[in-house]
């Protein structure tokens, strides 16, 4: 950087008393300005000027040469401000333009953001060369930014996805001619290094101020709508409905209400007993997870465990249960006696995480009951991966905790896949027991389960159990023993306990099960089915 030079000079009348005015009691002004220099090149100076004033006013003027400073600052600027390979403006800068575009507009005025994502990119990098992808990138961007107003905005979000401003939208009909075009170029070879090379993008586009009146809700509407084209056909195009925006908006809220309930602790488990039809005893109980939302209502574990799992929340639920259903351990055997299982659900993404489980055997451990533990695993937890089958199921041989196949015959639905899974219990799905009697294909199904289950030493469990009928059924038509469901007992709190005692429980189980001998007339007007219950 070069040195600073000094000048003085004796100002004239007109410039003495301007620079009095503009820097009183000689406070100093500084400015900076770009001068050319010798080779044309631009030189930026910041210079700082005093007025002195003796006995004749005196101008005072330093400039020091920033130039290397400014051009640190303009390069600080592009990185921060714009793409690298492509040249265009990144997420950042498209935020704040349309933000300030937005704060200038008046209701009726529009604008709308386009979504674009390039279909199977992947495969391009695979299949090409990441360097044929990038080049394919910058090609596109160029494409695109050849068919845009100057009043429009290219950005490139990250990997394949650009997002194009169009402002303004004159009419639907336009907004619609415009997109279509797009899609039309798009779908036109490009050439590089030699190779032809076709794709196509799908798009996603919401309309200021019908499907959001900020950016944050016009482009996550975008990126929605965009979303609904790769689910049903790749290279289309899709406009925000109403419908799809109300949507959004119910899911932002959904997930907002999940997380602050995981926070402030308002999730909460029941417990449903699982029992032996023959005998009488409870056998054990499954932990059911419930969620008590913001109005007191009781949500059941199918209106948030999608979502849950979807947002990375579920490893954090999964540990809350197993810690709720270890305290919960004392009190029901004071309630129902002493040597009962106590089962937690783990979903099948979790099952395969090695991680995770890893960390749910180390936690079952601590408990010092790892022995009372069952971990209920859909099918596809064994078949689609290996990794629990090999990994995960031999540290839980260590502590003793034992494994159910969950919901039996909704997932692979192979007795073949049955035959090389490890597991000491199968909980058959519901549907093949519900209206059981009235049904002889289900009833060869049960069979079928039921007798192979057997033959590889797990215990049979028909979930799911309502009626009468089904009850009768399995006891007096199969060799399945253990049978879980609303018809014996709904899940229940531990704060209802007192009201729900063990003699109470069973005198009214006793006496339900001493009915099914007396009713093989299945067909009986005797027989009162109960409301069927949604889980």
């Amino acid at each position: 950087m070069a040195a600073p030079k000094a000048a003085t000079r004796e100002p004239g009348a007109d410039e003495t008393h301007a620079q009095a005015q503009l820097s009183p009691a000689s406070k100093p002004v500084e400015t900076e300005e770009a001068i050319p220099g010798p080779a044309g090149e631009r030189i930026w100076l910041t210079s700082r000027r005093k007025v002195r004033i003796l006995d004749q006013s005196m101008l005072i003027s330093t400039s020091l040469d920033i130039t290397e400073r400014k051009q640190i600052e303009s390069e600080l600027e592009r990185r921060a401000y714009f793409d690298d390979l492509t040249g265009l403006p990144n997420r950042i800068l498209m935020q704040e333009y349309v933000e300030n575009i937005l704060a200038r507009k008046h209701n009726d005025d529009r604008i709308a953001l386009a979504f674009i994502d390039l279909d199977n990119f992947k495969h391009i990098n695979d299949y090409y060369s990441h360097a044929s992808g990038d080049a394919l990138l910058v090609k596109v961007a160029r494409r695109i930014a050849g068919r845009i107003r100057e009043s429009d905005m290219l950005a490139r979000m990250s990997g394949d996805e650009f997002v194009l401003l169009l402002n303004p939208v004159e009419s639907e009909d336009q907004l619609r001619i415009v997109i279509d075009d797009l899609i039309s170029e798009l779908t036109k070879p490009f050439y590089i290094e030699g190779f032809e090379i076709l794709t196509s993008a799908s798009i996603g586009v919401s309309v200021h101020p019908e499907h959001g009146r900020s950016y944050e809700a016009l482009r996550r509407n975008a990126d929605t709508a965009m979303y609904e084209v790769k689910r049903e056909a790749k290279g289309g195009v899709a406009f925000c409905s109403d419908k799809t925006a109300r949507a959004i908006t119910h899911r932002m809220e959904a997930e907002q209400r999940l997380r602050v309930a995981i926070r402030d602790h308002k999730l909460c488990c029941a417990f449903q007993p699982k029992l032996d039809i023959h005998t009488q005893a409870i056998t054990g109980f499954e932990t059911l997870v419930r969620w008590r939302d913001s109005d007191g209502i009781l949500q059941v574990p199918g209106s948030f465990i999608g979502l849950a799992t979807e947002l990375g929340l579920i490893d954090q639920i999964t540990h809350f249960v197993l810690a709720q259903a270890s305290e919960a351990l004392d009190q029901l055997d004071d309630a129902f006696g002493a040597g009962g299982s106590i089962s937690i659900n783990v979903a099948a993404k979790q099952a395969n995480d090695v991680k995770f489980m890893r960390s749910l055997v180390e936690s079952l451990a601590v408990t010092g009951r790892a022995q009372r533990f069952m971990l209920e695993l859909t099918e596809d937890a064994f078949v689609a991966k290996k990794q629990f089958q090999l990994q995960v199921l031999p540290m839980l041989r260590e502590i003793g905790t034992r494994v159910s196949i969950d919901d039996f015959g909704t997932g692979y639905s192979s007795l073949s896949a049955l035959a090389d899974i490890t597991a000491d219990e199968i909980k058959i799905d519901r549907s093949f027991v519900t209206s059981i009697h009235k049904r002889p294909r289900s009833q060869s199904v049960l069979k079928a389960i039921e007798s192979l289950g057997h033959a590889l030493g797990m215990t049979i469990v028909a979930e799911g159990v309502e009626t009468f009928e089904e009850v009768a059924y399995l006891q007096t038509a199969t060799r399945i023993r253990y049978a879980q469901g609303y018809y014996f007992s709904k899940p229940f709190f531990l704060e209802d306990m007192s009201r729900r005692t063990r003699t109470e429980f069973n005198g009214r189980l006793i006496q339900t099960l001493r009915e099914l001998p007396e009713q093989r007339m299945l067909g009986s007007s005797r027989i009162a089915p109960r409301q069927r219950r949604s889980y």
